[in-house]
């Protein structure tokens, strides 16, 4: 199962299935503001970081369309690179978003942080697709 489809069944969709769970909304940000993230496994520095980010898009400090203001995100404990170029590709569909900190794509392309930025530089401005296909090359 998912640690998405974790999260859900915690949080009031137990009996379904992990498909049934595909098609259900992700919780909102005042239920994830409040969540307890052990019954997940999550460790507590990430699940602070989880309900910190919620904090601030419950209280209208982090809004998810238009342009996004990287370094407000940068700046909420718990946030870094990483999240703000995952949050920029996967929430707000930003084509060029790469997080080259990520050790699934590291992995991947056989590459150091700074090497895989490097080579990420001519895959702009699609950089997005080329994480989503080196994560599916480490899944192979």
């Amino acid at each position: 199962m998912t640690i998405r489809a974790r999260r859900l069944s915690c949080w009031s969709f137990e009996s379904e299935s992990e498909e049934a769970l595909a098609g259900r909304p992700f919780p909102s940000a005042c239920v994830l503001a409040q969540a307890d993230f052990a019954e997940v496994g999550l460790p507590r520095a990430r699940a602070e970081a989880i309900r910190g980010l919620a904090r601030a898009v419950e209280q209208g400090q982090v809004r998810f369309s238009g342009i996004v203001d990287e370094n407000h995100l940068l700046a909420l404990p718990g946030v870094g690179d990483w999240t703000v170029q995952y949050i920029a590709m996967r929430a707000l569909g930003e084509p060029d978003a790469f997080p080259a900190g990520d050790l699934g794509l590291q992995r991947a392309s056989g590459l150091s942080h700074k090497a895989l930025l490097a080579r990420a530089e001519r895959w702009r401005p699609w950089r997005a697709y080329a994480a989503s296909a080196l994560w599916m090359k480490g899944h192979e």
